[in-house]
C-alpha cells in the first residue's frame, strides 16, 4: 500500500479559533476551526485520502479495501481503527470534562474509552489547564459540587508552556485553557462527559448539557502528579535530526522529530505510522512516492512500508500503536 496523504475533518466549537485555517492551511466553510481531525476513521469526523487510487475515499474505506495487515500486527485483534489525532485551537477555555475507560465506555456507550495525550505547540503567557483535583475528593462531594456550580474550587489548575507533554488517562478531570494550541493523540473515541461549562449557552440559549452521574461514575478523584516533561531523552541522529520520545501507553506512542537536513524513518510490520507536520516545510519520500510537505499536512504510512525519508526544516509528530 502507498503512503496516504490525508484531508482532515474540521470541527467548530463555541471555544474555537481560526489558526488552523489561517496558519495551517486547513479548509472549512465553518465559522471557526476549533479542531482538525488529522488522522481519523471516526464517524464524527473522517479523514479523506487526497492521492493515489483511493483519492476521494475516506481513510476507513481505503484501509478496509487493503485489509488489516496495513495496521500492523499490534492491531491484529482489533475490530476498529485504534487512534484519533487532532489539532486543537482553544481561543477560549474548554469545558471541564472526563472520559471513561474501555470497560465502562463499551458497556454504556458502545464505544472505546478515551486515554489521550497533548503536545503543547503554543500557549499564551500564563495559560493554564485543568489537571485533576487539588485534594482527594469523595464521589458524593464531587457530584454535589457539580450540582452547586462549585466544582472549580476542587480542581487543580496548572500553568503550561510550549513543549509541555500532558498525559491524560481515562478518568482524569481535565480542560484546555484559553490561548492554548496543541496536538492531541487519543483512543478512537468521541465519548466525553461534561462536568462544568461556565454557564455557557448553546445556539438556542440553553445551558450546555452536563453529565453528572456518568462523570461521577468514572472520575478518578485522587491527586495526580503533574510532570509535563517528555518521557525520553533527545537523541541526535545522523544528518542532525533530533528525536524525542514524548509519552506513550498501551494504545499509542508519541515521538517528536526535529529535522534540519534529513531523517530516515521506517514503518515495520508491527504498526502503521502517522506523520503530522507541526512546523516547517520540506519533502517526504518512500520508493517512487514523493510529496512536498508543510505544516498542517498529515500522512498515513502503512505497516510494513519500510523506509521513508523526510527532508527540509521540519518539526514532525510521529505516532505509532
Amino acid at each position: 500500500m502507498e503512503i496516504l496523504k490525508l484531508k482532515p475533518a474540521v470541527n467548530k466549537a463555541i471555544w474555537g479559533g481560526r489558526r488552523l485555517v489561517e496558519e495551517y492551511g486547513l479548509k472549512t466553510h465553518k465559522k471557526n476551526s476549533a479542531e482538525g481531525w488529522m488522522l481519523s476513521c471516526h464517524k464524527d469526523g473522517p479523514c479523506k485520502v487526497t492521492n493515489g487510487k483511493y483519492k476521494g475515499k475516506t481513510l476507513e474505506e481505503a484501509l478496509n479495501a487493503e485489509g488489516k495487515e496495513v495496521l500492523g500486527t499490534n492491531n491484529a485483534e482489533r475490530s476498529d481503527f485504534p487512534i484519533l489525532i487532532k489539532f486543537i485551537d482553544a481561543k477560549d477555555k474548554l469545558s471541564i470534562q472526563v472520559h471513561p475507560a474501555d470497560e465502562y465506555a463499551r458497556r454504556v456507550e458502545n464505544e472505546n474509552g478515551k486515554t489521550e495525550a497533548w503536545l503543547i505547540l503554543d500557549a499564551e503567557e500564563d495559560a493554564q489547564l485543568v489537571y485533576g483535583v487539588k485534594r482527594e475528593v469523595l464521589k458524593e462531594e464531587f457530584s454535589d459540587s457539580i450540582e452547586n456550580n462549585t466544582v472549580e474550587e476542587i480542581l487543580n489548575y496548572v500553568k503550561v508552556k510550549k513543549g509541555d507533554v500532558v498525559f491524560i488517562p481515562s478518568g482524569m478531570l481535565h480542560a484546555i485553557g484559553k490561548g492554548i494550541f496543541l496536538a492531541e493523540v487519543q483512543q478512537n473515541s468521541n465519548t466525553t462527559y461534561r462536568v462544568y461549562d461556565y454557564d455557557r449557552r448553546d445556539k438556542n440559549g440553553k445551558p450546555r448539557e452536563l453529565h453528572i452521574k456518568k462523570a461521577t461514575d468514572v472520575a478518578n478523584l485522587s491527586v495526580a502528579a503533574c510532570d509535563f516533561s517528555p518521557k525520553g531523552k533527545t537523541e541526535v541522529l545522523p544528518n542532525g535530526a533530533e528525536r524525542t520520545y514524548l509519552t506513550g501507553c498501551e494504545y499509542f506512542s508519541m515521538t517528536e522529530v526535529k529535522i534540519n537536513s534529513s531523517y530516515n524513518g521506517s514503518a515495520d510490520s508491527s504498526s502503521f505510522v502517522s506523520i503530522l507536520i507541526l512546523d516547517g516545510e520540506g519533502r517526504l519520500s518512500s520508493g517512487k512516492q514523493r510529496f512536498s510537505v508543510k505544516k498542517g499536512n498529515s500522512f498515513f504510512v502503512p505497516a510494513g512500508k519500510g523506509k521513508f525519508i523526510l527532508e527540509g526544516n521540519l518539526s514532525v509528530l510521529e505516532t505509532r500503536t
